[in-house]
């Protein structure tokens, strides 16, 4: 018999391969042969499809079955090539056409009726079929309203391996089966929490503001009670929607956290809130087996909150500190390397000391200076100097609520600063055209003393402060982002020295 082939795709990351399932039987004693770098849930394969085949009305040939996955030297994990081997398989078989089948990726886990169970990464895995050029993709019923949110996929929904058989020419009558459903998909996050909430904190909304329009890292300094917390959940309603490709992105990576995406794409930015008992993999990613997306991966294009950022292990944070640079998330293991996108906006908040009331007029600090020392040196100097943004948060006195009662009506709203917002974006995405960057974040050092050079009387503030050793090179390069993006919102053609000095304070305001 002459050798069956179907397709898979087996993900490391976002990035998909597709791998080549072959399927041969010989004359040789009864056996099921898999080979190409399985991990144990893909070996186990053999139970799943020989009672699925069985129970689905197409039972398997008694005789010698060789199933190869190539590339035979990349790792495969999960169940989702079971599909594929079942196909595989039949066809070799001459059960289904075997020039159907090879024209179609495959992707699904069978259950022992013959059922298909929804898959997690069936999103990344559709994209990467059509990037390789196999836009026909057969998945679970229960994944097919996110299949064909890949544009240029052609998804043929199956809700068991009797339908894939029938619909690949197997000569069977078709049975009604009630298709396995996937988890509820869960609610998307609403933009009820409006900026004109914070009372008597205008300078704290105006640096979120900010950050917003550059896409700007932010560290709030602070004791208990200021409203830090308060303020970074209301970054999200006043980011601009997710362009298509984005919200694909962010669909993808939450598509193979397991989570379930619908039929329609979530336009609005994300929010992730980790407990600061998180370990470095829920924050990076990682796990055994498929290497699952971390908190910070699933904050693409959104909003990384790091609440009480000195309880959480200095190892956690450090390992922000290279995604915070390169906008790429990568684990590295033995035979593999995983990458997830890491472009998220870090927002910190920090009690001054163990105790909060350290520099406050509201209360005496009883924590000795090696504890405050020890308890901010959690935070490292090279993840600090990654932070566009710092700002000293204090607590909101009777007088800052009494006038801010009085002027409740002049407050700014969430929608009026979203717009703020889009259009400082869409000014810094039109000087920025010729460049791969769209936001003054991503700027290189190199255009901004390049292309983007100021004048030295509008950068002398922080020349000074170069030569003097209070800013790093790294943040000389920031705090001139950061100008830009002052400009941006202020409606300037050309960042000033006003502007640079703004963004200098914002660097460097925050005291310790």
């Amino acid at each position: 018999m002459a050798v069956a082939r179907t397709w898979a795709i087996a993900l490391i990351g976002l990035d998909g391969t597709l791998i080549e399932v072959e399927a041969d039987i010989s004359a040789q004693l009864p056996a099921f042969v898999l080979i190409g770098l399985g991990d144990r849930s893909v070996r186990e394969a053999e139970g799943r499809v020989r009672q699925a085949a069985s129970n689905s009305g197409c039972r398997l040939a008694p005789h010698h079955i060789t199933v190869n996955l190539s590339p035979a030297s990349l790792p495969k994990h999960g169940a989702a090539f079971d599909l594929a081997i079942a196909l595989a398989c039949l066809a070799a078989d001459a059960t289904i056409d075997r020039d159907s089948v090879e024209r179609v990726v495959h992707i699904g886990e069978l259950g022992l009726d013959g059922r298909l169970r929804p898959t997690a990464g069936v999103l990344p895995a559709v994209r990467s079929a059509v990037r390789e050029g196999r836009p026909v993709v057969m998945v679970p019923t229960a994944n097919a309203d996110e299949a064909r949110l890949v544009p240029g996929a052609t998804i043929v929904p199956v809700a068991s391996l009797r339908d894939a058989a029938i619909y690949h020419g197997a000569d069977l009558d078709a049975h009604v089966v009630e298709p396995i459903e996937g988890a509820a998909q869960p609610a998307a996050p609403t933009d009820n929490l409006d900026i004109g909430d914070v009372i008597g904190q205008a300078e704290a909304v105006d640096a979120l503001v900010t950050a917003a329009a550059g896409g700007h890292h932010l560290m709030m300094l602070g004791p208990p009670g200021a409203g830090k917390t308060m303020i970074a959940e209301r970054l999200p309603g006043i980011l601009p929607d997710l362009t298509v490709d984005e919200a694909l992105e962010a669909a993808s990576v939450r598509s193979l956290a397991g989570e379930a995406i619908g039929s329609q794409l979530r336009v609005r930015p994300s929010y992730e809130s980790p407990h600061h008992t998180a370990t470095t993999a829920s924050i990076i990613g990682g796990g055994s087996g498929t290497i699952r997306p971390g908190a910070a991966a699933r904050a693409v294009n959104g909003v990384l909150f790091l609440d009480e950022a000195p309880e959480f292990q200095r190892t956690v944070l450090d390992a922000l500190r290279q995604p915070l640079e390169s906008g790429v998330i990568t684990i590295h293991r033995a035979n593999a390397v995983a990458q997830f996108p890491g472009r998220f906006q870090l927002v910190i908040a920090a009690n001054p000391c163990p105790c909060g009331l350290y520099g406050s007029a509201e209360g005496t600090c009883t924590c000795p200076p090696a504890a405050i020392r020890r308890y901010l040196g959690r935070l490292s100097g090279p993840l600090r100097d990654r932070v566009d943004n710092h700002l000293n948060v204090p607590r909101v006195s009777a007088a800052h609520l009494r006038v801010a009662e009085a002027s409740s009506a002049s407050r700014p709203r969430s929608s009026e600063a979203r717009v703020r917002v889009s259009e400082a974006r869409a000014k810094a995405a039109d000087r920025l055209r010729a460049t791969p960057w769209t936001r003054n974040a991503e700027v290189t050092g190199a255009w901004l003393r390049g292309e983007g050079a100021l004048s030295r009387h509008a950068t002398a503030t922080i020349d000074r402060a170069l030569e003097r050793g209070s800013l790093t090179m790294r943040g000389y390069d920031r705090v001139l982002r950061v100008a830009w993006t002052v400009c941006d919102l202020a409606g300037s053609p050309h960042p000033t020295a006003e502007h640079v000095g703004k963004a200098l304070y914002l660097r460097k305001g925050m005291t310790t």
